[in-house]
């Protein structure tokens, strides 16, 4: 996808779902403001962030509830400016990032004469010898060699914003030198690093919850989509191919994938069935659901935390954008990498900045034990992609009664009124159920109705 559709979706997005005072607005039109009050980022509500994501947040990236509120509205600040100057600088441009606690916007551009427009804007600038997009064309020669023939023993290449370099690694500078040069690519704008890295993908309607692939193997749901008045979700494209079907959580009957690209990229959605409801939504794990708000990319240096079925909660920083990655499968291309920590299963999962989707897991090395880099696939590309649209509004929680609740059997021990906790069985009309999340019972909520809480057993 080119980059000028990718910026102006990015606008669109930010323009509706990103309200960060005067500064923010600013810079989705690209008009920087020097306006010194529009500098400072507006505090984001207590109510805004899930305790799931500020507990992740404190013990991944040492935060603490204030830190992180502050943070995460300074990043919500960076990502409209960077949009903004990448507009207005246009061909000058030459990436941004954040950094340090309170997540510092710098912005890189090759004319010197520029750098007055960007620190009017709020952020710090930088004058550097190579523009983005004369290191996004070098990656995409790469990209072509590698869907010709994957690369042997180059893991991972991608542009360095911080570096103003493109960064391949390799098992070997061998390895690395002999990838460039049946590229041909000139290894001047190129450094070769030396990586241990061996990522593979992860595989085994609320955000992070699991799914099952024709009876056998696991993912995450990343986020609830619609086509039309079809309903569904993103997930990662290594979980299905189109036509494999899918149960839920509850193992009950769910969907089947109605798009899917892998290699190359690492996209699919899954189309599901009218038991399943979409929502605005994002597990959190015995922590609180996270509202998907809109889905504004952030930029380098950002943190992100990640939702998985696997693995649960996990936060981190974003490490650099449109990665390219080899996985035994195939390379995989427009990926972002990340310090956030996944293990298997939680592939396809949710990628979610603040309240911002980002994308959907891809895969990795390592684990969450002694910590790892994974990628995920931004959410954008993969919504126009495959024509869809972002459930942001208009749902309530996974465990919403139905509108015209049913009319309850007689028999059995599940009751209304009754507090259950995760794990408790119940009958039910003749079967027996597994309490999926503690609640309080409500009439309508029993458990053939409602499978988000109960799982038949």
């Amino acid at each position: 996808m080119e980059r000028t559709t990718l910026r102006r979706r990015a606008l669109a997005a930010g323009t509706a779902t990103v309200a960060v005072g005067a500064l923010a607005l600013a810079g989705l039109t690209g008009v920087a403001s020097a306006d010194p009050a529009a500098t400072t980022a507006p505090p984001v509500s207590a109510d805004s962030l899930s305790p799931g994501m500020l507990a992740a947040l404190e013990r991944d990236l040492g935060l603490d509830a204030d830190d992180a509120r502050s943070r995460i509205a300074n990043e919500y600040r960076a990502a409209a400016v960077a949009a903004g100057l990448e507009k207005s600088l246009g061909a000058s441009f030459a990436g941004a990032r954040v950094s340090g606690a309170k997540a510092t916007l710098t912005v890189a551009t090759t004319d010197a004469s520029e750098a007055a427009r960007i620190t009017e804007a709020g952020a710090r600038a930088e004058v550097v010898g190579n523009s983005l997009d004369r290191l996004e064309g070098v990656k995409k020669t790469l990209d072509r060699a590698a869907l010709n023939k994957a690369p042997k023993n180059v893991p991972v290449y991608y542009v360095d914003v911080a570096a103003n370099k493109v960064v391949v690694n390799a098992a070997s500078t061998a390895a690395g030198q002999a990838f460039l040069k049946s590229a041909g690519v000139d290894g001047g704008l190129v450094t070769v690093a030396r990586s241990a890295e061996r990522p593979r993908a992860l595989a085994d309607i609320r955000g992070g919850d699991a799914y099952y692939m024709n009876g056998s193997g696991r993912c995450s749901v990343g986020f609830s989509v619609t086509r039309g008045t079809q309903g569904g979700f993103a997930t990662a494209g290594h979980c299905g191919r189109v036509g494999t079907t899918t149960n839920g959580v509850n193992q009950q009957a769910q969907g089947s994938f109605q798009g899917s690209t892998f290699p190359g990229r690492d996209m699919a959605w899954v189309a599901t069935n009218t038991n399943w409801t979409p929502r605005p939504l994002v597990n959190g794990y015995g922590q609180g659901d996270v509202t998907v708000a809109g889905s504004t990319a952030s930029v380098v240096g950002a943190s992100v935390c990640r939702s998985g079925s696997t693995t649960g909660w996990h936060c981190g920083t974003i490490q650099q954008l449109n990665t390219s990655v080899t996985y035994p499968e195939g390379t995989i291309s427009g990926v972002t990498r990340t310090s956030v920590c996944a293990e298997p299963g939680d592939s396809g999962g949710s990628y979610i900045s603040g309240s911002q989707a980002q994308g959907v897991t891809s895969g990795g090395s390592g684990n969450c034990s002694s910590g790892g880099t994974t990628y995920f696939q931004p959410i954008n590309p993969l919504l126009q992609t495959y024509g869809l649209t972002l459930v942001t509004s208009g749902g309530g929680t996974p465990t919403d009664p139905p509108t015209t609740p049913p009319t309850d059997p007689p028999g059995g021990t599940w009751a209304a009124g009754t507090a259950y906790a995760a794990g408790a069985t119940v009958t039910y009309g003749g079967a027996t159920y597994r309490c999926l999340q503690a609640h309080t019972a409500q009439p309508g909520w029993n458990p053939a109705d409602v499978p988000a809480l109960w799982q038949r057993v």
